[in-house]
């Protein structure tokens, strides 16, 4: 028998997003008669993202608790009681096997409702600092997968399992492909490569720095691959006319811009420090400060604490970020240090030791 049911529920950000999918896939190709359903926010990407991945989706009438007064907070609990109310008509009808989160606000309903039920459930937390609705549903829920040691702070002890996060199959496979990325991105094979994510809308800081910082990078001998988000591209597609810098909204060959970098700066969200730990390259983490409880800072200092990454706060890039970066080219051996400490810390096979966790599920 594998005909069971599934649904899967998160959103808000690609964080969230991805690694329901990444499940899907895999909970697919064990059981390949199985049904899907997601259930997200109505208004958010999911509602585009996931129809492109090849699975159905609902969407509920919900949205976070803004963390100033203002009136959209009103309108929550009536937000809240509707999102209930579809939850457990999308259960009544669909009748899951088991119920999968992955964080955000359009989980919070949905798994309340299947854990009322008795429906076997399982979140997964990709943070060191959980979210809200994950806080809320592990006293209720079967089984948390989680990223980050130390989580027992959060959840209840006997109910953690440490996975690691869903990644996308393609980068396991960047080992090896220096060549062939340069190649990809037709780069100079003489320059330092540098890769900068801010993310799929982009990040305004890390865009500023980079500006301000283009005649550094040539005297430095160094390529740039500068994703700089969709929001922004507009405003710096210009540098593409210069020879050591591309301007990109975003990456649709991510594995082969992985595989060409030297060294790569990102922000700090928790699927970005998962695949920077499996590409295994030097990197620095900018960490946006404006996220829920200061999370990304959390997941930055997770992996510099233990030598794997160089940390800048935004408020210190002017002061730190040039002899920081400069140290990093000139010293060959840091940058390997930097390599096998942060590859140490990938948890390659997260997605298979969730679903192995989902089919313990199944089995009760």
């Amino acid at each position: 028998m594998d005909n069971y049911k599934f649904i899967l529920s998160g959103g808000g950000t690609g964080g969230h997003i991805y690694p329901a999918v990444a499940i899907a896939n895999e909970l697919k190709s064990r059981y390949p008669n199985a049904e899907f359903l997601f259930v997200g926010a109505s208004d958010r990407m999911e509602m585009d993202k996931v129809p492109q991945a090849g699975y159905e989706i609902e969407g509920l009438w919900i949205s976070g608790i803004q963390r100033k007064l203002t009136l959209k907070n009103l309108a929550f609990p009536f937000k809240l009681m509707t999102s209930l109310m579809r939850s457990r008509n999308i259960i009544k009808t669909f009748k899951p096997d088991v119920v999968i989160g992955t964080g955000g606000f359009a989980s919070g309903p949905l798994l309340q409702v299947a854990t009322s039920k008795n429906i076997p459930s399982l979140i997964q937390e990709q943070n060191s600092y959980p979210g809200i609705t994950n806080k809320l549903l592990g006293k209720k829920v079967n089984t948390i997968c989680v990223a980050y040691e130390g989580l027992e702070k959060f959840f209840p002890k006997d109910k953690i399992k440490l996975t690691g996060n869903p990644i996308r199959k393609d980068l396991l496979e960047v080992k090896g492909k220096h060549i062939q990325g340069k190649d990809a991105f037709t780069l100079i094979h003489s320059k330092h490569i540098l890769l900068v994510l801010g993310g799929s809308l982009g990040a305004r800081r890390i865009n500023q720095l980079i500006e301000a910082n283009l005649e550094f990078f040539e005297a430095q001998n160094v390529q740039l691959i500068w994703q700089c988000g969709k929001l922004y591209y507009d405003q710096y597609k210009q540098y593409n006319e210069l020879k050591h810098v591309q301007v990109h909204a975003f990456l649709n060959n991510m594995d082969m811009a992985y595989a060409a970098a030297d060294i790569i700066i990102s922000r700090a969200g928790a699927i970005s420090v998962s695949e920077l730990c499996i590409v295994g390259k030097p990197t620095i983490f900018i960490p946006s400060p404006n996220v829920a409880e200061d999370h990304q800072t959390k997941n930055a200092k997770a992996v510099a604490d233990k030598d794997g990454a160089v940390l800048i706060k935004e408020k210190d890039l002017d002061a730190e970020f040039q002899n920081q970066f400069s140290e990093l080219i000139r010293n060959e051996d840091k940058r390997n240090e930097l390599s096998k400490n942060i590859e140490a810390l990938a948890l390659v096979n997260a997605t298979n030791d969730i679903v192995d966790e989902v089919e313990k599920l199944l089995k009760k």
